[in-house]
């Protein structure tokens, strides 16, 4: 779809590139030229994309621990990758969520969304774009939504709330750090079906139909996200500032995704708090 070399000389930082969407992004990076590190909490997880990466496509892929939930961390983080060049790319992926009546939300469960989902993420933009303008360096800042963004979510309250302030971010910052040659972008995926998020959202008893009843009638492809993102962050989309593209198949033009979950019982809702817990 693309020529081979679209990210070329692209240093690219995903945060929870380990797996799932960031990994899918990740490779295509790689695939496309790009020099990518990847970062999360999971070191020996990081490692094993890296390798895999390295021996599909002999590019230059590194792995660093990191807790974005600490903003001394990633500072620490950010330095040593400046110390060999900067980054051209942020790619804000990480984040956290699982559904729950919002009202049995304990402080420390909100925390436990908010904290790498909105602050790990502010605390990736404000270390990158500081270090770009200190420097007269360009750089991208492309972060990965939702359709909460727009249709707002029930049992998902947290992540929608991060979601939309990340939204309010990048809107924001396009027009603060646009004339300093910086571009804040975003993507709102739909059903996109990763082993960890399904396990969190999509639990037993959830409605089976959901997919089928797209308007397009299926669930995303990884492959058709990292292509969106790949053109994202390229030089060829360099008059895209501000804007989130969303990629769900028109399915929030018909609801939030969250309807069926007004019908469980409190029984289903007391065992989904229960499998958390032991989770």
């Amino acid at each position: 779809m693309f020529e081979k070399g679209l990210l070329a000389g692209k240093r690219i930082l995903v945060t929870g590139g380990g797996s799932g969407l960031g990994a899918a992004m990740g490779r295509r990076f790689v695939e496309l030229g790009a020099e990518l590190i990847i970062c999360g909490r999971r070191l020996e997880l990081l490692e094993a994309t890296a390798v895999q990466l390295r021996g599909d496509f002999a590019g230059k892929v590194n792995a660093i621990r990191c807790d974005i939930r600490d903003g001394a961390a990633v500072d620490a983080m950010l330095d040593a990758i400046w110390r060999d060049a900067p980054l051209d790319v942020l790619v804000n992926n990480a984040a956290a969520t699982f559904i729950a009546q919002t009202e049995q939300l304990s402080f420390r469960a909100a925390d436990a969304i908010l904290a790498p989902t909105l602050h790990g993420a502010m605390y990736c933009t404000l270390g990158a774009g500081k270090r770009w303008i200190e420097a007269g360096h360009k750089g991208v800042v492309l972060s990965i939504l939702s359709t909460s963004t727009i249709t707002g979510r029930a049992f998902t309250v947290p992540s929608a709330m991060a979601k939309s302030a990340i939204l309010a971010m990048t809107r924001s910052l396009a027009v603060e750090w646009g004339p300093k040659g910086i571009r804040t972008v975003a993507i709102a995926p739909g059903a996109f079906p990763t082993p960890g998020a399904s396990g969190q959202l999509r639990p037993e008893g959830r409605d089976e139909g959901w997919a089928s009843r797209n308007p397009l009638g299926r669930v995303g492809e990884h492959g058709e996200l990292a292509n969106l993102a790949s053109f994202l962050i390229s030089d060829s989309a360099g008059y895209i500032n501000g804007e989130m593209v969303v990629q769900d198949g028109g399915a929030h033009l018909r609801g939030s995704g969250a309807e069926d979950l007004l019908q469980w019982s409190d029984a289903q809702w007391e065992q989904q708090r229960t499998a958390r817990s032991k989770s």
